[in-house]
């Protein structure tokens, strides 16, 4: 997927340029690099997730898989409007799909948001509501703030809350975590929805 960075200003222009043609981590990087990312000076919401999949890295869209299907359903909104990037910006904290480990992917490279990360947020000051999916994105965002671990987190999501949404990721593997947790849909959701709503529509 290529954005439009065109309607971005030039400095904006220039660093996608420079994170697309990344090739810092090629090495560890099993299928190679291909960084997967949406952004855009004007957005408002930022999803904050983990790196992309090899259904992912094939495509070059993000979240084009199960998980995405869930998150637009956690959202309420359609595919349009998720992948609308004037809106919506989507930066994992691994642009590049890590490679498979003993229970799923392996984790993002840290190279990447320590290279990329705070100069990119920096180029989207209008962004009103952050969805951090995932340890490794709490633990970046949230800092010192985050709890021992990731269902801690997420209940105390009204610590966050308005401008920043801890979340479960929304992966299938998910399930059982989801159905352990049934106050998360009961009261994060619709939250989460009508928060979305009002940003995009205002």
């Amino acid at each position: 997927m290529t954005s439009s960075i065109s309607a971005n200003d030039p400095v904006t222009v220039k660093l996608l340029e420079d994170v697309r043609a990344c090739e810092i981590c090629a090495e560890f990087l099993p299928l190679g690099p291909r960084p997967v990312l949406q952004m855009h000076g004007s957005a408002k919401i930022l999803i904050a997730g983990q790196a992309p999949g090899s259904k992912v890295h094939k495509t070059g869209i993000p979240f084009d898989d199960p998980s995405g299907d869930r998150l637009r359903d956690w959202m309420g909104i359609d595919r349009a409007t998720f992948y609308d990037e004037t809106r919506i910006a989507i930066l994992p904290m691994g642009f590049c799909y890590p490679g498979k480990g003993k229970s799923g992917d392996l984790p993002p490279r840290p190279e990447c948001a320590a290279t990329w990360r705070a100069k990119l947020l920096a180029r989207m000051p209008d962004i009103q509501l952050t969805l951090v999916i995932g340890q490794y994105a709490q633990n970046w965002h949230l800092h010192d703030s985050a709890k021992a671990s990731l269902t801690e987190t997420v209940q105390a999501w009204q610590e966050y809350w308005p401008n920043v949404l801890p979340l479960p990721h929304p992966s299938p593997r998910n399930n059982i975590w989801l159905k352990r947790n049934a106050w998360f849909e009961t009261q994060v959701l619709p939250a989460l929805r009508a928060r979305v709503e009002r940003i995009l529509s205002s």
